[in-house]
């Protein structure tokens, strides 16, 4: 099996997104309205997954609290300017995403793919460490510790926008559409991103793939 077959491979919304979208729109317009409180219930809801998809592509948890922080604060000031066009979730990445981007060419980060957020009980995280292995027990628990440092050091070796469509599609688990929306390109371009980032990553982990 393809160690990284999901890459690539489209995801559809889900009627539990669409019911978050509907929600989100509503509280958003109650912001617009004068309810600023109720900015909060937004913040709550996704903070965490903001912070999360941040610290995949800084590995920096004190730059991750902060860029969150400043997302939300720069959502929270443009919160007049968002129409619905898109869904709150998609622009409140875009804001956090393109804030992280910033950050990584002014500092000049080398970025780190990180399995700490791996879940076994995620289907799609699941899928990742299955692909690559078939080892059990104590066996698997050291694999998994090598190949993070291998996975680390091949991520290292992606540019960054690469980088960024490897965490938003395989951690993130966010669909083409919403992956260009929230960079701000075409599905087309997160499509061969994504393939590129495949083939070098299968490149570097060759020893690892499955047969």
């Amino acid at each position: 099996m393809d160690a990284l077959k999901a890459i690539g491979k489209p995801l559809v919304a889900s009627p539990e997104r669409q019911l978050e979208a509907d929600s989100d729109w509503d509280i958003v317009q109650r912001v617009q309205a004068g309810e600023v409180e109720a900015f909060d219930q937004l913040s709550l809801r996704y903070r965490g997954r903001v912070y999360g998809m941040i610290y995949n592509m800084t590995s920096n948890r004190e730059d991750a609290a902060d860029l969150t922080q400043d997302a939300l604060i720069k959502a929270f000031q443009s919160i007049n300017r968002f129409q619905g066009q898109s869904s709150f979730f998609t622009w409140l990445y875009r804001i956090a995403v393109n804030s992280t981007l910033t950050h990584l060419r002014k500092n000049r980060l080398r970025t780190f793919f990180s399995l700490e957020k791996v879940d076994e009980n995620d289907r799609q995280s699941a899928e990742v460490i299955e692909a690559l292995t078939d080892n059990t027990g104590v066996e698997r628990d050291t694999f998994v510790k090598e190949l993070q440092e291998r996975l680390n050091e091949a991520m290292q070796k992606l540019s960054i926008k690469h980088r960024t469509v490897v965490t938003l599609f395989e951690i993130d688990g966010l669909s083409h559409q919403e992956i260009a929306e929230i960079m701000n390109c075409s599905v087309g371009t997160v499509r061969s991103r994504l393939h590129y980032a495949k083939q070098q990553l299968q490149s570097e982990l060759q020893p690892y793939i499955r047969k």
